[in-house]
């Protein structure tokens, strides 16, 4: 072991950072979908009403959004990893995994479901205005499957705080004495 390395299992970082990149990779990937999805939708729809196409754009935004989820998670994640702290154990690298997949994974999930919905809600929107509040609505349970993704980070985090010590100003865990 060189004078860098970890106190812990040199392997840790490893899933930690596959933590972060999950979290990115797969938030990304629904955000894509979702907007692609919706936007054949709006494209579609454009056809038939040209004048609610702006009114329809916000599956393409509410889909974009899950990819700027997915960026905080993983800045959250790889702040964590530090290695001049030279305390960062395979718990942790687990636990950061953990969270990036449940984060990442919430965020596909999102997506596609914001995707089938926004290409749906927004033809139907074209033939009945009335359903644009209902389209809205789905469109907010979708969006809240990444939230819960986030939440799991959330809680992850605490209970790594927990495990570590009390969190510094700078983001390090110092054990109490």
């Amino acid at each position: 072991m060189g004078s860098d390395s970890f106190s812990g299992d040199e392997t840790a970082p490893f899933f930690g950072f596959l933590g972060a990149a999950a979290a990115l990779v797969f938030s990304c990937m629904g955000a894509a979908y979702g907007t692609a999805k919706s936007g054949v939708g709006v494209a579609s729809m454009g056809v038939m009403r040209p004048e609610l196409v702006m009114k329809s754009i916000v599956p393409v935004v509410m889909a974009g959004v899950l990819g700027i989820y997915g960026l905080i998670i993983a800045v959250i994640i790889s702040t964590g990893i530090n290695p001049k702290a030279k305390s960062y154990y395979l718990f942790d690298g687990y636990a950061h995994l953990s969270s990036g997949l449940a984060c990442g994974l919430a965020g596909l999930s999102a997506g596609m479901a914001i995707g089938i919905v926004g290409d749906a809600g927004v033809r139907a929107n074209a033939q009945q205005p009335k359903l644009f509040v209902g389209m809205i609505l789905i469109l907010i349970f979708a969006e809240a499957l990444a939230l819960y993704g986030i939440k799991n980070h959330t809680i992850v985090r605490v209970r790594l705080v927990q495990r570590n010590g009390i969190a510094t100003e700078n983001g390090n865990a110092e054990k109490e004495n």
